[in-house]
């Protein structure tokens, strides 16, 4: 892969009619530019999670990414309500999903952990009040 391929989604919160469209299209994307498998796996499971966080808890956001010949890069913003503990919700099982949200499937408490188990780098930057921006890197070229 020699090209640069970047993009956007705007994302709505509460929007689970289209959830997880954003990540299916990065998904292929990265299929049509012939990104290894295991590579695109790790990359649409957080993406989807990062998508889904974001649908779950935030009025609005944007999926933004970059794919260059060395790394896929994803960034995703939002109008939320922040994350209050960034360590503790990390913890695998550890949710402030409501239970309408359980209910439908989602709000297990493995986000932000699958997130960070399937990215090569993860930076999380919240504001209570205000939303979070997360950013995770997948290298293209890392030797497992």
């Amino acid at each position: 892969m020699s090209t640069t391929k970047e993009g956007a989604f705007f994302l709505t919160g509460r929007d689970f009619t289209n959830a997880g469209t954003a990540s299916s299209e990065l998904k292929g994307i990265l299929e049509s530019m012939h990104v290894q498998p295991d590579i695109v796996r790790r990359a649409a499971i957080a993406a989807f999670e990062a998508e889904m966080n974001l649908i779950i808890y935030a009025v609005a956001g944007m999926m933004n990414y970059s794919i260059t010949p060395e790394k896929i890069k994803v960034v995703v913003s939002d109008m939320g309500p922040g994350i209050e503990n960034i360590e503790l919700a990390m913890t695998e099982g550890y949710s402030t999903a409501p239970d309408y949200i359980r209910e439908m499937g989602f709000g297990s408490g493995m986000g932000l952990p699958n997130i960070k188990k399937n990215a090569d780098e993860l930076k999380i930057n919240s504001v209570v009040g205000e939303g979070t921006t997360l950013e995770f890197v997948i290298y293209l070229n890392k030797a497992p």
